[in-house]
């Protein structure tokens, strides 16, 4: 069987037989938002992420300093879905020899621009010579006094999530049209609109598609501060909506039910996706790439984000406005697959 026919969900269950068994300070291993281990009187949270050219970025469509901040990111979403605290980073870079230093001067900028905002220290890494294409990967540790696992979900559970979701695969499909970089940076958050959009005739307003811009360039991760009491189990959305939820249910061995009507949309998304041509409600459950939290929580907690459905016993559905119930399956962005 090739990797294209497999998936990335089967392959990672395929390595996770080769290491059945670990080692006792391990809480958790394979399987969740970072691993787990047991370190004194709290647990030490350890994750790793991969950026490679042509697969998680082009540059025709980002600046170096865009994935910088990106990198570190991802990584410092990983540990806050597991109820965590990011602290330490470790970096590996491999570029071509004839790479200008240019860009590496905007990729470190980025990656500390990043690292200042969440309050990471850099203490180490790897750097490399490859042939073509760039390839990154950082590892991020952090602690947690109590980690929240994806298979904490309860039956009866609610499903909530922290903020609107399809705003960065609009943002994607919007910069494939423009075909160029919007220098966009995390420090300029109410600068107005780039040369290069005010050239086009978009018919769009800047404040609408800029949001959208820097939900894909510029991620933010969300912090669980506020929810570490009430969440029974928790992931990041970072392949969709109906894929990271799949991810939930299996490892917490549940069903879930998704009111199509109460997925948070923002008024930027139904604008510009339809300007674009495209389905707001298909970008929002299964685009990718928001870093919202997903989570549930018991129904009797009062919980400060957007719920969205229920978690059931086994049925996995999604319910419409007028209360029909349609399957859904794990959609969204998978490595390997065609």
């Amino acid at each position: 069987m090739k990797l294209s026919s497999a998936g990335e969900l089967k392959l990672l269950e395929h390595i996770r037989k080769f290491f059945p068994v670990r080692a006792k300070n391990i809480i958790t291993g394979i399987g969740d938002d970072a691993a787990v281990i047991k370190a004194s009187d709290k647990s030490l949270l350890a994750t790793t992420d991969m950026m490679i050219e042509g697969i998680h970025f082009d540059l025709d469509y980002v600046t170096p300093y865009q994935v910088g901040c990106k990198l570190v990111a991802v990584n410092v979403s990983d540990i806050y879905a597991m109820g965590g605290k990011p602290s330490f980073m470790l970096l590996g870079m491999a570029v071509d020899k004839n790479a200008d230093m240019n860009f590496i001067d905007m990729f470190f900028s980025g990656i500390k621009d990043a690292m200042d905002y969440y309050s990471l220290s850099l203490v180490g890494g790897d750097v490399s010579a490859s042939k073509n294409s760039i390839a990154l990967s950082a590892t991020v540790m952090g602690y947690a006094g109590k980690s929240i696992l994806r298979s904490g979900a309860r039956i009866g559970d609610r499903i909530y999530v922290t903020g609107s979701l399809g705003d960065s695969a609009c943002g994607l499909e919007f910069l494939k049209r423009l075909g160029r970089p919007v220098p966009l940076r995390l420090k300029d958050k109410h600068s107005g609109e780039p040369a290069c959009l005010r050239k086009m005739k978009m018919n769009l307003p800047w404040n609408k598609v800029g949001l959208l811009l820097r939900r894909h360039l510029l991620p933010e991760a969300r912090s669980p501060v506020v929810h570490l009491q009430s969440a029974t189990s928790m992931i990041d959305i970072s392949d969709g909506l109906l894929l990271d939820l799949s991810r939930l249910c299996d490892e917490s061995r549940v069903g879930a039910k998704i009111y199509l009507e109460k997925v948070p949309i923002s008024a930027g998304l139904r604008e510009v996706a339809i300007h674009l041509g495209l389905s707001p409600i298909n970008l929002a459950l299964s685009g990718g790439e928001d870093y919202e939290l997903l989570f549930s929580a018991p129904a009797a907690k009062k919980v400060k984000a957007i719920y969205i459905g229920d978690i059931l016993k086994s049925k996995r559905v999604i319910v419409d406005a007028k209360g029909k119930e349609k399957p859904f399956s794990a959609e969204g962005y998978q490595h390997f697959h065609e």
